[in-house]
């Protein structure tokens, strides 16, 4: 059982990832009582018959540079406030400034402090690909993220069944979005190519327990689909470490926490972009 309500097509992932989704669904089942999936479903698709090819796979795919998809987060579970000084659409700014090859902004609102508005503000200004990174389990959430203004959404292994991680993959796909699928286990990776994941998040970070482990991402690239994209994702916090994942067919990484933390965000960008180079 998850917590105290059975969710379909969720798995019971342990840790604090449960209360998590539990507290996602109740905010969820406030948000549909107040627009319809219908009509989001509508004009989700209406949008989607106008979008071009989808921007944040391209943005990712350039072998000629370093991909960075820079984080905006206020707090974590874990580190508590990150940011003192938070504003989303400042800090989105200096990241597209410093060369970010897209954004990553978080919207789960009780343990990140995070929001959909946020990522709806920062679409207003920054052109770049724009990730939804939240706990994402029903399609009302894809639908919504379109409209946001999300090119891409994170879909998280651990806490989907296999049939509703491939129905919410494909549901991407017809509506012009990128999934971002990610994984931390063998077990998870395997299960993300039978669900058809082209986009394959390896998070350094285990989100039961927070203790993070950048060879994840070396031990699991092996297990890869053939031509799948990479991202590593979480602990990565100098250049070195972004020239260590390279030879295991990294050439993207989302950054979070080690931007966050810095009084310029965008300076501090630059300046792994720039170690990482070397």
């Amino acid at each position: 059982m998850l917590g105290t309500t059975k969710l379909s097509g969720v798995r019971a992932a342990g840790g604090i990832l449960d209360r998590i989704v539990q507290a996602k669904a109740k905010r969820l089942e406030e948000t549909k009582r107040r627009a319809a999936i219908e009509r989001l479903a509508t004009s989700a698709n209406g949008l989607a018959s106008s979008r071009l090819p989808n921007s944040f796979t391209q943005a990712l795919s350039r072998s000629n540079r370093i991909n960075i998809i820079a984080e905006i987060k206020q707090r974590s579970p874990s580190k508590g406030i990150i940011c003192k000084d938070f504003d989303p659409v400042r800090i989105a700014e200096s990241y597209a400034n410093a060369g970010a090859a897209a954004l990553s902004i978080l919207t789960e609102e009780d343990f990140f402090g995070g929001s959909l508005d946020h990522l709806k503000a920062i679409r207003e200004v920054v052109t770049l690909p724009l990730l939804r990174k939240d706990f994402i389990f029903d399609e009302y959430q894809i639908y919504e993220s379109v409209l946001a203004g999300a090119n891409a959404v994170l879909l998280i292994v651990a806490i989907l069944e296999d049939d509703l991680m491939a129905s919410l993959i494909n549901l991407t796909r017809k509506l012009g979005l990128a999934a971002l699928v990610e994984v931390h286990s063998v077990e998870e990776m395997k299960r993300a190519n039978r669900a058809g994941a082209s986009l394959i998040g390896i998070n350094n970070r285990d989100l039961t327990n927070f203790s993070v482990d950048i060879n994840t991402s070396v031990e699991l690239a092996r297990l890869a689909p053939d031509r799948a994209i990479m991202v590593s994702e979480s602990g990565i916090n100098t250049g070195a470490d972004i020239r260590n994942l390279k030879p295991a067919g990294f050439n993207s990484f989302l950054v979070g926490e080690h931007l966050m933390r810095a009084t310029e965000p965008g300076e501090a960008l630059k300046q792994l972009t720039e170690e990482a180079e070397l």
